[in-house]
């Protein structure tokens, strides 16, 4: 199968010995000589993909990998965005949880602020799936997906940096509830749409992505209170 130009916007993926999943756009990488390989039409088209790098290596080729190169001469195309899938195949109610990531973080923001850590907790989890680095399609960045515009409205200048991201999204939590005095539902509504829409509808909206992110939200708040 021959492989588009770069321009053209495909590429073909393969897998190395290694088990680490590669992007190229050069027809005689070794994509080709792959049996593996499969042609995609994009980078970061692969639903379950979490994250993409790409860098040139040596010979010139341009290469898109789900693992971090180790050189620093890369950028990041794409991440999976848990919160933007509402047709995820992950059984919410059964999935493992994380008790002990971020564990000091979330529990110093949380008694700041007031805010239930299981709460916090969860919306890590439902947001970035706990990987720091996640950046959504929209912008969102981080373990709590924080927009530019509301990372900079609570101080945040890195939002990759875990303990930043924490305290913003923790702020901007402390603020939705104290607004929708306490109702978790509208909480995870405005959180993941905005307080816009939730006035617009006068709850939470009929979008088909909230409507989901509002009820995993809840079961892993649930989840994570229990601990179980």
């Amino acid at each position: 199968m021959s492989v588009l130009p770069a321009s053209a916007g495909s590429i073909r993926k393969w897998t190395d010995a290694q088990g680490v999943v590669h992007y190229t756009n050069v027809a005689n990488d070794q994509a080709t000589a792959s049996s593996a390989g499969s042609f995609i039409t994009s980078p970061g088209t692969a639903t379950h993909q979490r994250a993409i790098y790409k860098h040139r290596d040596g010979a010139g080729i341009v290469h898109y990998s789900d693992r971090k190169p180790a050189n620093s001469r890369y950028t990041v195309v794409s991440f999976y965005c848990p919160a933007c899938d509402p047709k995820s195949p992950v059984d919410w109610v059964r999935t493992k949880l994380n008790l002990t990531a971020y564990q000091s973080e979330i529990a110093a923001q949380a008694a700041t602020f007031g805010v239930d850590p299981a709460l916090v907790r969860a919306i890590v989890h439902a947001e970035s799936a706990f990987n720091p680095q996640a950046r959504s399609r929209k912008g969102a960045q981080g373990l709590m997906q924080l927009m530019p515009g509301t990372a900079s409205q609570y101080g945040v200048i890195d939002a990759y940096d875990a303990a930043e991201n924490i305290r913003g999204g923790v702020q901007h939590l402390a603020g939705l509830l104290k607004k929708y005095n306490g109702d978790v539902r509208l909480v995870a509504a405005a959180y993941n749409a905005g307080e816009g829409a939730v006035k617009k509808y006068g709850g939470v909206p009929p979008y088909e992505e909230t409507r989901v992110y509002v009820q995993r939200v809840g079961t892993l708040h649930k989840r994570y209170q229990s601990g179980s």
